[in-house]
């Protein structure tokens, strides 16, 4: 073998010295792989790549308090706002990935998808989705009712309330301050639910009628009808300081008016381009994405390696949102 690498060395083929010395090819390749790279020789890293300091700021700032439990698209977000670049989402990724901190912290549960109705929001007030949902009390089989109205343009939590029992009133009562808070007016908007019991009572139904209100329903037996009002329950009980169990109906209610408060104000949504539901519900999100664009084009004036040469684009404000868009058949051609 040292024969055939003098050989290669005086500028013979490898092919010419294995075959002149009796040795197979592969053997020589083999032998040579085995041997790795000469000592001595280090890969140089990425122009663009973060130093090793910035890569545990990073990792100090995910890994803090404060974003410990928070979404990495919302921790981006968040930074953005206050004028802070740090990285990309999917850097950000990486670092918590080599860190062995990148996992689920819950089970996740595959859904099958069914048709469902089919509404449209452009704007603030004009599609509202409507649900209740029990909240463990603090004996076995006890439970608090919690009724939660929600735009789904914004996201917004319009209204909501905790009661001892599910009742036909109480959500009459609360549908009417709601709209009255709102300035909603006649034919301006759907009010979609499941077939709860409450959904499809008469006072409800009367009240929708008197304040010309048109209803909508999910289909029966069919949960995933109402996919943002069972999304805003998942964020709720998926909170890490949400408890097992309520202690009584005055710590129930004490939880989510922080929680719907965080919610309404603080929560950065995937939906709405990562903007709290207060500020696309009052008008603000314009505003907070051309912050955002200004942020990131000093980011990339700063380091336009870092972005692979490509100016970063200005986020989108949302202009539809839909309960089951209309399937596009192929073939089909629009009248």
């Amino acid at each position: 073998m040292a024969a055939v690498q003098q050989l290669e060395t005086l500028g013979h083929p490898r092919t010419a010295a294995c075959a002149a010395m009796g040795v197979a090819r592969a053997t020589r390749y083999r032998r040579t792989a085995a041997s790795g790279p000469s000592q001595g020789a280090t890969r140089r890293p990425h122009p663009a790549s973060l130093t090793p300091v910035e890569r545990a700021g990073v990792l100090a700032e995910l890994t803090s308090e404060r974003f410990c439990d928070v979404a990495i698209p919302e921790v981006h977000a968040t930074l953005l706002d206050e004028g802070k670049y740090l990285c990309s989402t999917s850097t950000m990724y990486r670092i918590l990935n080599a860190a062995q901190l990148l996992r689920e912290r819950r089970r996740q549960v595959s859904r099958v998808h069914y048709p469902r109705p089919e509404l449209l929001a452009t704007a603030p007030n004009q599609v509202w989705s409507w649900d209740i949902t029990k909240l463990k009390g603090p004996e076995k089989w006890s439970y608090f009712h919690l009724y939660v109205i929600l735009d789904i343009f914004s996201r917004l939590v319009v209204g909501w309330m905790i009661a001892y029992r599910e009742r036909s009133d109480l959500a009459r009562d609360l549908i009417a301050a709601c709209c009255t808070r709102e300035g909603v007016a006649r034919g301006q908007l759907t009010l979609h639910a499941d077939r709860g019991s409450s959904m499809q009572s008469k006072p409800v139904a009367y009240l929708l009628v008197d304040l010309g209100v048109t209803k909508s329903h999910s289909r029966p037996h069919v949960s995933d009808d109402n996919p943002f009002s069972e999304s805003n329950f998942k964020t709720l009980k998926h909170r890490p300081d949400f408890p097992e169990r309520f202690g009584s109906i005055a710590d129930a209610r004490a939880f989510c008016q922080d929680f719907f408060r965080w919610y309404n104000n603080e929560h950065r949504h995937a939906g709405i381009g990562m903007l709290t539901p207060s500020m696309l519900h009052g008008g603000e999100g314009a505003a907070v994405l051309a912050a955002r664009h200004r942020v990131m084009a000093t980011a990339y004036a700063a380091n336009p390696q870092r972005f692979n040469g490509h100016v970063p684009k200005p986020q989108q404000l949302p202009t539809e949102v839909w309960i089951n868009k209309p399937m596009v058949v192929e073939g089909s051609k629009a009248m």
